[in-house]
């Protein structure tokens, strides 16, 4: 990883700190004590496995990271009650091209414009100075949510986090109504930028929470981008 793109992520995550604080306290006012159930789709190298296990007593976090480079740091938190997985999570069970950018957070199985002002200027702040491809494709297995809640033999998730840079409405698509039946809460994030070609809007997700029974709580627009966090929950 070149100095740029460091630099780049200590920036981010200096901002996204007060994010994520807005998060925890709505999770704090909402969980109290209780000892917590997430699943977490779109893992990375774990930075929400660390963000929960600071803030929350846990009882099981299952994470999810599809870049077999990236899985390499996250798995190295796997412990007793932290279990990790290397395969992406979608609508169907299949093996799919992933969009491997060079920073991997922004790494996606939707397809990338790169015509988009969104991702000329992107491409500018992490390679300034380089011929360096900005992505390359690479082949991953993908499973359901489903697959994996009856496999796990889960009767209750405390909360589902998605962050996988436009596909989202795929992960969500994956889940049976009987299983979204199980999920309190649902945080995930949704793009508005030009960068992904996603193929639906936040409608789309919101409809499909609605149709089963979830409603909005928060919302919260990240620094310097064009994407929001929003949490719904479960009415029933």
């Amino acid at each position: 990883m070149n100095e740029y793109i460091k630099f780049f992520h200590l920036l981010i995550g200096f901002f996204d700190y007060f994010t994520n604080k807005r998060i925890c306290k709505f999770f704090k006012e909402k969980l109290k004590d209780k000892k917590i159930i997430l699943i977490d789709v779109g893992a990375h190298k774990g930075e929400t496995i660390d963000l929960f296990s600071k803030n929350f007593f846990i009882e099981k976090i299952y994470s999810f990271e599809a870049n077999p480079e990236v899985y390499e740091f996250l798995k190295k938190k796997n412990k007793e009650n932290i279990f990790t997985y290397n395969f992406g999570i979608g609508d169907i069970e299949t093996t799919k091209d992933l969009n491997t950018v060079v920073d991997s957070q922004s790494s996606t199985f939707s397809e990338i414009s790169n015509t988009s002002k969104y991702f000329l200027m992107k491409k500018k702040i992490l390679l300034p100075f380089s011929k360096k491809k900005f992505s390359y494709k690479q082949s991953v297995k993908i499973q359901t949510l489903s697959k994996f809640i009856e496999e796990q033999k889960l009767t209750n998730i405390d909360i589902l986090k998605i962050d996988t840079e436009g596909y989202e409405f795929r992960v969500l698509q994956g889940i049976d109504p009987n299983h979204f039946k199980k999920i309190r809460f649902i945080l995930f994030e949704h793009h508005y930028d030009d960068m992904i070609n996603k193929n639906y809007k936040y409608k789309d997700i919101s409809g499909l929470l609605r149709q089963n029974n979830f409603s909005l709580k928060f919302k919260s627009k990240m620094y310097f981008r064009k994407t929001f966090e929003y949490i719904f929950e479960n009415a029933k």
